[in-house]
């Protein structure tokens, strides 16, 4: 066996084994700086929320004499209360039939019209789209007040339909512009096979549409559960006595009335919060995984 053979048989046996050298080498972490911006950004992001949460578990003493210290001793009264109002159980329920409600209706007509648009050719198709895409730039704040115009003119102020048929008017563009990728991306061979098989189109959107989609709908679900939650200039300007009132606006009726007790409020306000906070934990992974499939779609 000649030296040039037996050169090239070491080589090309070592050759397979780089790689996985390289991939057993532990990764180098990235530039501290890196690390200290995230870790800013997310002090910023937390502090005031450990600090509402935490402001409760104190009395109005505590929190004059030192803004920023723990609760010594622990205090449970002002969660109590809260918890056994009327007040905070009514307006739990109002925002909890809102977000609901107004989470359906963007969902299913969201998805309806995604399914159009991403699977049907017809005239002026391009100037739909762009139409939804257009309402990405157009927030509820700027049309607020023809926007009340017209819900009084249709008799809906003072009413809970007067905040959700609104916000599932301007929900619909960022659930379309989420979810036209996803059907796009699937396979039209599916599509044939089902007709193939006998399958309506009907039944190819509940049979096969639907569970293909169900990332982009989750996301888009819980971005629309999260957004009518937390919405408060609607409410504002919509709802007009405390018994229709949603958390967010009766947070701050709550805080006009107890002014002088802060720790109640900010007990009020972590309760108020919460079910957002836990909800957006729960299902978080799902809206970054819908988002990702459709930047990929």
């Amino acid at each position: 066996m000649s030296a040039t053979t037996a050169d090239s048989w070491s080589s090309s046996a070592t050759r397979p084994n780089a790689p996985t050298d390289r991939r057993d080498k532990p990764q180098k972490w990235g530039s501290p700086l890196t690390y200290f911006v995230a870790l800013l950004f997310i002090g910023v992001c937390v502090a005031p929320v450990l600090y509402i949460v935490l402001g409760g578990f104190r009395t109005n003493s505590q929190i004059t004499t030192d803004p920023a210290a723990l609760p010594h001793p622990w205090v449970l009264t002002n969660y109590a209360d809260v918890l056994g109002s009327r007040r905070f159980w009514g307006e739990f329920a109002n925002s909890v039939i809102v977000a609901l409600a107004s989470t359906i209706g963007i969902v299913v007509l969201g998805l309806m019209v995604s399914f159009v648009i991403a699977r049907y050719d017809f005239r002026l198709k391009g100037a739909m789209y762009s139409l939804f895409a257009a309402g990405l730039m157009f927030p509820m704040v700027i049309a607020i007040t023809p926007l009340y115009i017209v819900i009084k003119n249709i008799g809906l102020v003072d009413n809970l339909f007067g905040i959700i048929v609104p916000q599932i008017a301007f929900g619909l563009p960022t659930t379309v512009i989420i979810l036209v990728p996803f059907l796009r991306a699937i396979p039209h061979e599916i599509e044939e096979a089902a007709a193939i098989d006998g399958t309506s189109r009907l039944g190819f959107f509940f049979r096969m549409v639907i569970p293909l989609s169900l990332p982009g709908v989750v996301t888009v679900g819980v971005l629309a559960f999260i957004g009518s939650w937390n919405n408060y200039v609607l409410p504002l300007y919509i709802l007009n006595s405390d018994a229709n009132y949603t958390l967010p606006l009766g947070v701050q009726a709550f805080s006009s009335q107890y002014s002088q007790d802060t720790a109640k409020v900010l007990a009020f306000t972590s309760l108020a919060m919460l079910p957002a906070l836990v909800f957006f934990s729960v299902f978080e992974k799902r809206i970054v995984g819908g988002l990702t499939g459709a930047v990929k779609g």
